[in-house]
């Protein structure tokens, strides 16, 4: 079984889709599309569009069949960063300037809205056109509400969270209801679209490459927790410590505070929720975090989600789709940015 180079699956895919989004999002004024695009510009992996390709091809399709409900997918991911990135005010992401930043707040709320209105063109207007059946593209749009609906949960119950007065009293169960609507919907909805754009899938094609998509999601927020109170700023384009600074109840953060001492906690306690607080007192913290040594429990538990995932897929033969998105599970627990 040949082993899949992730870097150059990804980097290829990528660059088909964002340069399909992109010639989607043109007109007029200018500057509402610019802003729009912002993100699409600055790069990514495109993981949700990947995951939904492969699943796709997976049952007989293909990238060009699949690419409308890929490109829906980002943009909507798109449109949720936009957002965030207004609601916690970030000045930075991935290391350029957020769009807010860049553009202003009142057009940046109208690129997130921009971003959501074309996801549901491209999936209808262009999917038609690409010889999706109407009936397919109905419960694609079902889905993606749904998804959308999820999304917007998930970050209401994270804002909710952070609001909280006693730093430790989110429970382990809230934190994963949450994730699981505010990043695990996304790309659970990245595979079901992938399964119904395709030609030879059923019902239960749908649910198992759903609950691959729901348990990979679960793990990459995991990783991605983990990378925000430890991660590498050169590598992230974040600041260091930042989850620490802007007091997000974080699976790790929780965990942090879970198993330090009463010395390692106030450490951490210092700079947790307190935007200005001094680099020194939050690379302190971040290393105060690092001894506590939870890297290896964070990976351990997003890893068992991605022995569900791939356990998903079990029933399946041998295909080049197949082994992609496995390796794309194995890739995402893997990370360190």
């Amino acid at each position: 079984m040949k082993a899949i180079d992730m870097k150059d699956e990804l980097e290829s895919n990528a660059s088909s889709v964002s340069e399909y989004i992109l010639s989607s999002l043109e007109g007029d004024p200018i500057e509402l599309y610019r802003a729009s695009s912002h993100y699409i510009i600055s790069g990514g992996k495109r993981l949700r569009p990947f995951i939904l390709i492969k699943s796709n091809e997976m049952f007989g399709g293909n990238q060009k069949m699949a690419m409308p409900a890929a490109a829906a997918v980002e943009l909507i991911h798109n449109f949720s960063l936009v957002h965030d990135d207004i609601m916690d005010n970030d000045e930075m992401r991935h290391s350029v300037k957020t769009v807010h930043k860049s553009y202003g707040m009142p057009l940046a709320i109208l690129a997130g809205d921009i971003l959501f209105s074309k996801a549901f063109e491209l999936l209808t207007v262009h999917g038609r056109a690409g010889g999706i059946p109407d009936k397919a593209i109905c419960e694609m749009v079902s889905r993606l509400s749904s998804a959308c609906i999820q999304v917007c949960e998930g970050q209401a119950t994270d804002v909710r969270m952070a609001s909280m007065e006693n730093k430790c009293s989110i429970e382990s169960p809230q934190y994963f209801n949450m994730i699981s609507k505010k990043t695990a919907a996304l790309f659970e909805l990245s595979c079901t679209l992938g399964v119904l754009s395709a030609p030879d899938s059923s019902t239960s094609d749908v649910e198992n490459l759903s609950s691959f998509g729901r348990n990979i999601g679960i793990a990459f927020q995991l990783v991605d927790d983990l990378i925000g109170i430890a991660g590498d700023p050169n590598l992230t384009g974040k600041a260091v410590g930042n989850d620490l600074r802007e007091g997000k109840r974080t699976y790790p953060i929780l965990l942090a505070l879970k198993n330090a001492s009463d010395e390692n906690k106030r450490n951490i306690l210092k700079v947790f929720g307190k935007k200005h607080a001094s680099i020194s007192d939050l690379k302190e913290a971040v290393s105060t975090v690092s001894k506590i040594g939870i890297d290896k429990e964070i990976r351990t538990t997003a890893r068992t989600h991605i022995e569900k995932a791939v356990k998903s897929l079990a029933d399946y033969a041998d295909s080049r789709p197949k082994r992609a998105l496995e390796s794309s599970a194995f890739f995402i627990v893997d990370r360190r940015l």
